[in-house]
C-alpha cells in the first residue's frame, strides 16, 4: 500500500475516527504517510494516551511529603527514610492474555518488570490481580480454565526465570470476565534517591542508544488492540500478542543498571506500548526536545521490515536510551560485556520532532507534541447507571436460602472467590532472593529491605460486585481493605497505584462509573493520606458488546520501620484471646454470601465511614507495634465466620488451630456470620494483654470484643447459647484447599491450553 491509498477504511482499521484525522492532517499541514498514521494510532490510541480517562484522572490526590515522582513517568516513586526509595506500579495486559493466555501474561510481568527498572530501581517483587470466568459450570468453563491455567504458568515462567519474587495478589470469578478476563501485573523495586532515571531526552546533540532483544514483526498494533472491544476475529489476532524472553530481560536489567551507575546515562524509557514510537516522542515530549532516528541501523530479527513495522513493533526486551555525548562506546562496551546489542541510531535535536529516516530518506517527521500533549482529549458524556439492584432489601432474599450456620460456611470457603489460592502461587517463587518475610496467603505479603531495617508490605484489592452495585462507594470500600490488609501485617499505608479496568467509554453510563470512582478513590485516598503515584486505565474490556463489572485494582503499599513486629493473619497459640476490633452491622448486600449461595447480586453496600475506618488503622497499628497481637486478619469477603475459619487453617509451617467462641448478637443468626461490615479485625493476643488492647481501642474510640479463646481442633461458633457451628478444622480447611486442584489439575487442561 502506497501512502496516497489511505481510505476511510485505512483509517477505521486504524483505530482513528474521521475526525481525528482530519485533526491530524490538520497538525501535519498535509496528509500523513501510511507510516505517520500507524504512529498516531498507537500514540492517540486509549492505552497511549488515556484520551477519555484523562479529565477524570486529574482530579485524583498525587502529590503527599512521601511522593518523590508522581504520574506521568515509568512509575511512581515514594520516599520511605535513609536515602532510599521505592518505585511501584501497576498495569493491565487484559487483552493479550485472552488471546493467548501464556504469552499475554508472561509479556505483562516483563512489561511491568522493565517499568520498575527503567526508573533505576532494582525489582524486589511482583504481585498479580487477576479475574475469570467462572471454572465449574457453564459453557465457557472449560475455556476458562484454559486461560487460567495459562495465564498462571506465563506469569511464573516469567518472573521465576527473571528472578523476582512473585508474592501475592488476588484472583477473583464471575461470568462477566468468562470472554474478558482481567491479567493486572505489579511490581516493586528499590532505588537510592540519587539513583532515579527519568525518561527524558535532554541534551542537545546526545546520542540515542537503542539496546536489548532485537526488533521483530511481533506485537504490532497491540496497543491499538488493547483500545478496542474484541468481536468474533479476536483469536484471529495472536500476531499481535508479543512474546517474551525472561532470561533475555535479566541481561537487560543488569545492564540497564549497570550503564546508569557508569554516569554516562542522561534517560532512558522501556519500549513497551508502542514500541519504539511511544519511547522516541515520550522521551522527546518530555524535555521539550526532538528526536531524529535512523531506522536501518535498528537491529532486526526479521528480514525487509517496513518503517512501519519498524516503529509499531512491540517486541519485548527493548529499551531505548540517551547518553552523554562522547561517551556512547563507554555504553555500548557495558552491554557488550552482556551480550547485548547496544546501537547509536539517532541523536537529540532542538526542533521538537520526531524525525525518522529509513536509508536516509524521511519516512516519518511529526511534533512530539501532537502525539503526547496534544492527543484528542474526550469529556465523554456521562449518563447515570441506574442502580436499582441496590436498593433491593435483601434479608427476605436471605431468610428464603434456609441454610443452617455450618453448610453456609462449608460452600463460602469453597466458593473459588474465596478458596486457598494455593494452587496459583505455589507455582510462583515467592522466596527468590530471601527477602520474603510473609508468604502469600496472608492479608498482605511482606518483604524486608536488607539496605535497611525496614519491612515493605504491599496488596492488591478489588471487588467488581462491589463496584457494579455501587461504583463510587465500591471503590472506597476496595481502598479501605487494601489499607486494613496493610495495617494487619503491621504497616502503615503509604501510596496507591492502580488499574482501571472497565467496558467501552464509547457508553455514557461505563463513563458515569469511571467518574464515580474516580471521585470515590479520591476520597478514600485523601482520607488515608496515601497519594495515587500512578497507574493504568484499561478500557474497552467487552466482547460482543456485554462489558464487565467496573473493576478498580488497589496497589497499595505500606511501610514498617522494623521487622520485629510484622504479624500474619493465623492464630498462633492455644489459650490466646480471640477479639474482634469493630462492630458487625446489617451489612449483606452485596456480600459473597448473597452471591455464592442465594446466587444474587444485589442490595446496598456496606456503609463505611472513613473517619471510624482510620481509627481502626490507628488503633490495630498501636497494639501490633505495643507488641500486644500474635495474629491479625482482615473481616471482609465472606463475613466473621470465614476470617476466623481462615484464621484457624494452617499456614507458614504452623498447624492449623481450633478455636471456642461464644457471643451475644441482636443480628440474624447468618447475618452475624456472614455480613460484611468494613472496619473489622479479628486480631489474637495473650489473655494477659487484653486490657492494653482494650485501652488503646478505647482511646481511639473504637468497638473491641472477646469472643473466645483458642485451642483445640474443632471451630466452635456459640451465638445467644445456641452452637450454629460445631466442625473440625481439618475437614474445614481440607474442603478449602482443594477446590482448584480438583477444578484445574487435569490432563485436558493442560493439553488445551
Amino acid at each position: 500500500m502506497t501512502d496516497n491509498q489511505i481510505t476511510q477504511e485505512v483509517i477505521s482499521q486504524h483505530g482513528l475516527t474521521p475526525q481525528e484525522y482530519d485533526r491530524i492532517c490538520e497538525m501535519l499541514g498535509r496528509h500523513p504517510s501510511l507510516t505517520e498514521l500507524g504512529i498516531f494510532s498507537v500514540m492517540w490510541s486509549e492505552h497511549c494516551s488515556y484520551k477519555s480517562s484523562r479529565v477524570h484522572l486529574k482530579r485524583l490526590p498525587t502529590k503527599g511529603e512521601a511522593v518523590v515522582q508522581g504520574p506521568g513517568e515509568n512509575a511512581g516513586i515514594v520516599d520511605i527514610g535513609g536515602d532510599w526509595c521505592v518505585a511501584f506500579k501497576i498495569e493491565s495486559h487484559n487483552h493479550p492474555s485472552f488471546i493467548e493466555p501464556f504469552q499475554g501474561a508472561a509479556t505483562g510481568v516483563g512489561g511491568i518488570l522493565r517499568d520498575i527498572f527503567t526508573m533505576g530501581a532494582r525489582p524486589v517483587a511482583a504481585m498479580n490481580s487477576l479475574r475469570f470466568g467462572p471454572l465449574e459450570n457453564g459453557s465457557d468453563a472449560h475455556r476458562n480454565r484454559s486461560i487460567m491455567n495459562g495465564v498462571v504458568r506465563g506469569i511464573g515462567s516469567y518472573g521465576n526465570s527473571f528472578g523476582v519474587p512473585t508474592i501475592g495478589g488476588e484472583v477473583s470469578f464471575a461470568p462477566v470476565y468468562s470472554l474478558n478476563p482481567l491479567v493486572n501485573a505489579f511490581a516493586l523495586g528499590v532505588v537510592k534517591r540519587d539513583q532515579i532515571f527519568l525518561g527524558k531526552a535532554e541534551g542537545i546533540g546526545n546520542p540515542v542508544l537503542y539496546v536489548g532483544a532485537k526488533t521483530g514483526r511481533d506485537g504490532i498494533h497491540g496497543a491499538t488492540m488493547a483500545s478496542a472491544e474484541f468481536d468474533e476475529e479476536a483469536m484471529e489476532k495472536r500476531p499481535t500478542v508479543q512474546v517474551g524472553d525472561p532470561f533475555y530481560e535479566k541481561l537487560l536489567l543488569e545492564s540497564c543498571l549497570e550503564a546508569m551507575r557508569s554516569g554516562a546515562v542522561v534517560g532512558i524509557q522501556d519500549m513497551g506500548a508502542a514500541g519504539l514510537t511511544c519511547s522516541t516522542c515520550e522521551m522527546g515530549g518530555r524535555a521539550g526536545n526532538g528526536i531524529e532516528i535512523e531506522l536501518s541501523l535498528v537491529p532486526q530479527r526479521e528480514p525487509g521490515m517496513t518503517s512501519y513495522e519498524i516503529m509499531l513493533s512491540e517486541s519485548q526486551e527493548r529499551m531505548l536510551l540517551v547518553a552523554e555525548k562522547g561517551r556512547e562506546r563507554e555504553v555500548i562496551d557495558i552491554f557488550k560485556k552482556w551480550e547485548l546489542d547496544a546501537v547509536v541510531i539517532g541523536f537529540v535535536t532542538d526542533d521538537g520532532l520526531l524525525r525518522v529516516r529509513q536509508n536516509g530518506e524521511i519516512v516519518a517527521e511529526i511534533p512530539n507534541e501532537c502525539l503526547t500533549d496534544l492527543a484528542p482529549v474526550y469529556n465523554r458524556p456521562l449518563k447515570p447507571r441506574d442502580l436499582a439492584t441496590a436498593e433491593i432489601d435483601v434479608r427476605s432474599i436471605i431468610e428464603s436460602c434456609m441454610i443452617p450456620p455450618a453448610d453456609a460456611l462449608e460452600r463460602l470457603l469453597t466458593s473459588p472467590n474465596i478458596a486457598s489460592k494455593e494452587w496459583v502461587y505455589r507455582q510462583y517463587d515467592y522466596q527468590v532472593r530471601t527477602n520474603t518475610i510473609v508468604e502469600p496467603g496472608s492479608d498482605s505479603a511482606v518483604i524486608r529491605l536488607k539496605e535497611t531495617r525496614k519491612a515493605l508490605s504491599m496488596t492488591l484489592d478489588g471487588n467488581g460486585r462491589y463496584c457494579q452495585l455501587n461504583p463510587r462507594e465500591g471503590i472506597k470500600l476496595v481502598a479501605a481493605e487494601a489499607a486494613r490488609n496493610l495495617v494487619c501485617s503491621g504497616a502503615k499505608p503509604v501510596a496507591v497505584t492502580n488499574c482501571l479496568n472497565f467496558a467501552s467509554p464509547e457508553r455514557p453510563e461505563v463513563m458515569w462509573d469511571f467518574s464515580e470512582t474516580i471521585d470515590g478513590l479520591a476520597e478514600a485516598c485523601n482520607a488515608f493520606g496515601t497519594p495515587v503515584t500512578g497507574g493504568n486505565v484499561s478500557f474497552y474490556n467487552e466482547t460482543d458488546g456485554k462489558g464487565i463489572y467496573p473493576t478498580p485494582v488497589i496497589g497499595m503499599v505500606g511501610l514498617s520501620e522494623g521487622t520485629n513486629h510484622i504479624v500474619t493473619s493465623g492464630f498462633k497459640n492455644a489459650g490466646d484471646l480471640v477479639v474482634l476490633i469493630g462492630e458487625t452491622k446489617d451489612d449483606m448486600g452485596g456480600s459473597e454470601f448473597l452471591s455464592h449461595i442465594c446466587g444474587k447480586i444485589a442490595g446496598k453496600l456496606p456503609h463505611l465511614d472513613l473517619t471510624r475506618e482510620k481509627a481502626i488503622h490507628s488503633a490495630c497499628l498501636e497494639a501490633i507495634n505495643s507488641g500486644l497481637i500474635n495474629s491479625a486478619h482482615d473481616c471482609s469477603d465472606g463475613g466473621l465466620a470465614v476470617t476466623i475459619a481462615e484464621s484457624c487453617f494452617s499456614s507458614h509451617g504452623r498447624p492449623g488451630i481450633g478455636v471456642e467462641l461464644e457471643w451475644q448478637t441482636d443480628l440474624s443468626l447468618l447475618t452475624e456470620l456472614f455480613s460484611e461490615s468494613p472496619s473489622r479485625i479479628v486480631v489474637s493476643l495473650a489473655p494477659e494483654n487484653f486490657s492494653k488492647l482494650l485501652e488503646i481501642c478505647g482511646r481511639h474510640n473504637v468497638a473491641c470484643a472477646a469472643l473466645g479463646r483458642t485451642g483445640g481442633s474443632t471451630l466452635q461458633i456459640m451465638l445467644n447459647g445456641q452452637m450454629v457451628i460445631n466442625e473440625t478444622v481439618s475437614k474445614l480447611e481440607h474442603s478449602w484447599r482443594s477446590v482448584f486442584s480438583n477444578l484445574l489439575d487435569r490432563p485436558e487442561i493442560e493439553a488445551a491450553d
